[in-house]
């Protein structure tokens, strides 16, 4: 599933390579991935329109875009959510989205779409340049969503922003279990399964324990190790690059201590740590 270093690197592309280029036509026939709006709602808002920035808050990203002719006043935003699989692709006036080139990232080893995994329908949405290229959300699985003026205030902080003070008094409370801390996105925006278990397993703690028991010392290096984790994600490819990443599974053991990796459920979600190590 796309984590915050997918939907960074999802933002990056967009921004070198789809940036100040007039909208002439919108595909948002798409009524479950373009809910709630009605087919053509998309396309009237962003007709004429140029993308002028790519934005992103935890796995929440967002375009902003111009005025209409002779207005200074901008135009609405445009939310992208990548959902389990989505990939974005944009291409330039000399490729097709059947093409093999193009500008590409998504959700998980690969990035692109891939040779011959690329029906028609699962493009979901798709905007076309008025110089030929394209933007279009690929989306096998149907989960991701595109709406205009999403409710980016609904969401926390980023995870990979947030600062010291903010992170402790956010993640450092209660009696929830600390991996649910984490994934909770009201709290901290961007951290998904993955990411959580790498940085807990970083961290040598325990995804089961209650947050508020963390000390400011465990805080802080918590903090340390998730903005470490993001940055390596992002440089290496996504979440499932961590060093931890091949050991979540059963009959696995620690890469550090040998210790058999224990699996439960935390947070809602499948959970792997090492019991001897994260405490």
């Amino acid at each position: 599933m796309p984590e915050l270093p997918e939907v960074e690197s999802a933002r990056a592309v967009i921004e070198r390579s789809a940036l100040e280029r007039v909208i002439a036509g919108v595909d948002d026939a798409d009524t479950y991935e373009c809910r709630p709006h009605a087919p053509g709602e998309i396309r009237d808002a962003l007709l004429g329109r140029r993308l002028t920035a790519a934005r992103r808050r935890g796995k929440l990203m967002w375009c902003e875009t111009s005025g209409t002719a002779g207005s200074r006043e901008p135009g609405p935003l445009l939310g992208l959510h990548l959902g389990m699989s989505g990939r974005i692709l944009v291409t330039d006036p000399t490729e097709s989205a059947e093409d093999e080139g193009g500008d590409y990232v998504g959700g998980g080893p690969g990035g692109g779409p891939g040779r011959g995994a690329r029906k028609p329908e699962w493009y979901r949405f798709t905007i076309d340049f008025e110089d030929g290229g394209s933007l279009r959300l690929f989306d096998k699985r149907r989960l991701g969503r595109v709406r205009l003026d999403p409710d980016v205030d609904a969401l926390g902080p980023d995870a990979g922003e947030i600062g010291r003070d903010d992170f402790r008094a956010r993640v450092g409370r209660g009696t929830a279990p600390l991996k649910a801390r984490l994934l909770d996105q009201a709290t901290l925006a961007g951290v998904g399964n993955l990411l959580a278990d790498e940085v807990l397993w970083q961290s040598r703690l325990s995804p089961q324990r209650p947050a508020g028991e963390l000390s400011t010392a465990e805080l802080d290096a918590l903090r340390r190790e998730l903005r470490q984790g993001i940055r390596h994600a992002i440089r290496h490819g996504g979440v499932h690059t961590g060093e931890v990443m091949p050991y979540r599974r059963s009959g696995a053991r620690c890469p550090r201590c040998d210790a058999e990796m224990r699996r439960a459920t935390v947070g809602g979600r499948t959970t792997w740590w090492c019991p001897q190590e994260q405490t």
